[in-house]
C-alpha cells in the first residue's frame, strides 16, 4: 500500500511540477500545446509504472530515489543539479516562445514534438522493464546484474538516448524553436554523467569492461 501511496504521490508531484512550468509563464490557460503535452507524458509514463507497480514494485522504488540528494557520487550531484535546471530552463523558454512568439511553428510540427517525447519517454520506460536494476541515480546494488540484451544490445546507455529524443521534442511540442537552442548544454551535461556513471560501472560492476568492448556505443549507434 505504501508503495502505491508513493507512485501516486511521485506521479502527480511530476504533472504538478511540470504545470507549473508550463501554466505559470504562459500566463493562460488556454494553451493546447501543453495539455497536449502533459497528457502524453501522464500516458506514457503513467502505464509502465502501472504495469510494474503489479510486476516489479522494487523498481519503482529505485525510480523514485531520484534527484541530487539522492546521488552518492559527488559529480553526480553537481551534474544533476545542472540537468535539472536545464530541462526547466528550456520548458520555460519554450513557453516564453510560444506566449510572445519569438518563433512560429506549425501545429503539424507541434505534433511531431509530442511524437518524438513518446518515443523518448517510452524508450527509457521500457528501459527499465528490460533492466530491473536501471536506477534514476548511479548506483551499483549489491547482487547486481550486467543487462547486456534488448536496448543494451544497441547502446549502452539506452535510457539517456531516450532522454535526448525526448529533449529535443519537448521544445517543439511546445510550440517553440528557441527551445531547440538548450537542448546543447542539456546534452553536455548528459555527457558528463555518462562519464563518470562508466567510470563508477566500470569498477564495480562484474562484466563492465568486456561489455564496453562488445557494445561500442555509448548513446547513439556509430556515433558515439
Amino acid at each position: 500500500m505504501r508503495t502505491i501511496l508513493r507512485t501516486v504521490l511521485f506521479g502527480v508531484a511530476g504533472l504538478v511540477v511540470f504545470g507549473l512550468l508550463l501554466f505559470v509563464p504562459a500566463g493562460t490557460f488556454d494553451y493546447w500545446q501543453a495539455w497536449l503535452f502533459l497528457a502524453v507524458f501522464a500516458l506514457i509514463t503513467w502505464i509502465p509504472s502501472i504495469y510494474l507497480l503489479r510486476t516489479n514494485p522494487a523498481v519503482l522504488k529505485r525510480r523514485m530515489r531520484a534527484g541530487p540528494t539522492a546521488e552518492t557520487r559527488p559529480v553526480q550531484k553537481v551534474v544533476m543539479v545542472f540537468a535539472l535546471a536545464s530541462l526547466a530552463a528550456m520548458t520555460v523558454v519554450s513557453v516564453l516562445d510560444h506566449r510572445f512568439g519569438w518563433s512560429r511553428v506549425p501545429a503539424a510540427i507541434s505534433l511531431v514534438g509530442d511524437l518524438l517525447v513518446a518515443c523518448g519517454l517510452g524508450a527509457a520506460m521500457l528501459v527499465i522493464i528490460q533492466n530491473s536494476y536501471a536506477a534514476a541515480t548511479v548506483t551499483v546494488e549489491a547482487g547486481q546484474k550486467l543487462v547486456c540484451t534488448g536496448l543494451y544490445g544497441l547502446v549502452r546507455h539506452p535510457m539517456y538516448t531516450g532522454n535526448v529524443i525526448m529533449m529535443v521534442g519537448l521544445p517543439l511540442a511546445l510550440g517553440s524553436y528557441s527551445g531547440l537552442l538548450l537542448v546543447p548544454p542539456s546534452l553536455l551535461t548528459l555527457v558528463f554523467r555518462i562519464l563518470d556513471e562508466e567510470k563508477a560501472l566500470a569498477e564495480e560492476l562484474d562484466g563492465y569492461r568486456a561489455y564496453m568492448q562488445q557494445v561500442r556505443y555509448r548513446l547513439v549507434p556509430h556515433v558515439w
